[in-house]
């Protein structure tokens, strides 16, 4: 069953917690966003939908500030700060989070190492207490009904691709960011990984009621289990619809096809 839409929190910020202002990147001297502007407000979930090619890693990737994507003009904006030229640590420790489409193993570092790590520079707590983190990875493996051996194996190291995506939510549950860019968690999952992946996004949304999230996705099926506030559609490197949840339902039923005769 589809989980129930969240509201924006009455006690959030008035202004949203994510602004992409006229958002313009090169990647290699090539124009792929083409003035990109959404906002996603504390404690909703807007969703973004386009064909392959049409730019939705390339802004998840910038999200990310990877220097290969280069920003020629436009802003992003972080509860109103101007983030646009930081780096991806600092972006990290002012709360925004970024779900990969395809997590990187990283032997030898444990997922209870990898998170004490993250979750110090978050927290901006050096030290910051090895017990205090294994309780908080056993109480939110047990949430997400994930085995608890889990959190020391080592970071992806030969995960299935639905716990490479559960182990994504479990980051997003202890970093407690206040915007979570999930970049196509639906990729890769059968049917019923991927009901275990959005009901644990649903888990962590009810925890933080002020948490906004921008999901990047292909297709629809994902958002018949998170059902979303905003959906966005990209084609060619421009926002071209915006509307409600049934924007979602008619890119399944036309294809982006008929989006992109539209723009045109």
């Amino acid at each position: 069953m589809p989980s129930m839409s969240h509201a924006a929190s009455p006690d959030g910020p008035g202004r949203p917690g994510l602004e992409i202002d006229d958002l313009h990147v090169a990647v290699e001297d090539r124009e792929i966003l083409r003035g990109v502007s959404l906002a996603v407000e504390p404690g909703t979930l807007h969703a973004l939908m386009g064909p392959n090619g049409s730019g939705k890693s390339t802004l998840a990737q910038t999200l990310l500030a990877n220097p290969a994507y280069e920003v020629t003009s436009g802003r992003i904006l972080l509860a109103g700060e101007d983030i646009t030229r930081l780096p991806t640590d600092q972006r990290a420790a002012r709360g925004l989070f970024l779900g990969f489409q395809h997590p990187e193993e990283i032997p030898g570092v444990s997922v209870l190492n990898f998170l004490r790590q993250a979750m110090a520079r978050r927290k901006g707590i050096d030290d910051f207490s090895v017990l205090e983190v294994r309780m908080k990875l056993l109480d939110w493996t047990k949430r997400l009904g994930m085995d608890t051996r889990f959190t020391e194996r080592y970071l992806n190291e030969g995960f299935s691709g639905g716990e490479k995506k559960r182990n994504e939510v479990l980051q997003m549950a202890l970093m407690e960011p206040d915007i979570a860019v999930l970049d196509e968690t639906d990729s890769g999952l059968d049917i019923d990984a991927l009901r275990e992946v959005a009901s644990g996004i649903d888990a962590v949304r009810k925890e933080r009621s002020h948490l906004g999230i921008l999901a990047i996705t292909h297709y629809q099926r994902l958002l018949e289990h998170l059902v979303p506030d905003v959906v966005h559609v990209l084609v060619d490197g421009r926002i071209v619809a915006t509307g409600g949840a049934e924007l979602a339902r008619e890119v399944e039923a036309r294809g982006f096809d008929a989006f992109r005769e539209r723009a045109a």
